[in-house]
């Protein structure tokens, strides 16, 4: 069954609530891919971020996907499906056959029909992809592309608040430091 609009706005609607709470940032990251996979009646999800060379993209939490799928190997940013690191939503209708999938026998191995990969940004730089991945070939609506590149911004957001507080937390445990051997 295709997922309504009304059924987007709700997980929108929790997924800013669960982000909005002082949970783990991989806590906050896993509730996001099993929100858009089961807001979409996917397979799986994935998050992934780009390495600090910004050569491979690293599977940082999945849904529904297996281990041995998450683990199949290096995921290059240039071959796999790399407009969507140019900042554009990109949908596959046959993972199993389009070249961009680095993995074809590893999709079809993995029961994937369809893909659709959506950059994750942070003032205008992609920081990695959310991708979705459905049993059956699926044309990806605009609503499923604008509903997951919502989620993804929110995401983001969720990482970059996450990295904020560490520096803060960091910084004020510093300086308790400092003041209790200024006092000693």
């Amino acid at each position: 069954m295709k997922p309504t609009n009304e059924t987007y706005y709700r997980c929108l609607y929790e997924m800013a609530e669960t982000l909005n709470s002082a949970r783990a940032p991989e806590t906050i990251l896993q509730a996001v891919v099993e929100g858009v996979a089961n807001a979409m009646g996917a397979k799986g999800c994935s998050l992934m971020l780009l390495s600090p060379d910004r050569k491979v993209l690293l599977h940082t939490v999945a849904f529904g996907l297996s281990v041995w799928y998450v683990k199949k190997g290096p995921v290059s940013a240039d071959r796999s499906i790399s407009e969507a690191l140019e900042g554009k939503a990109v949908a596959v209708l046959e993972a199993t056959k389009d070249q961009r999938i680095q993995y074809q026998e590893q999709a079809k191995k993995e029961g994937i029909a369809s893909i659709l990969s959506v950059p994750m940004m942070i003032r205008e730089e992609t920081i990695g992809v959310i991708r979705v991945y459905t049993a059956e070939p699926c044309h990806f609506t605009f609503d499923d592309m604008y509903f997951v590149g919502a989620v993804a911004n929110l995401g983001a957001i969720a990482l970059e608040n996450a990295r904020i507080y560490e520096g803060i937390k960091k910084n004020y445990e510093n300086a308790m430091n400092v003041i209790r051997h200024q006092v000693a």
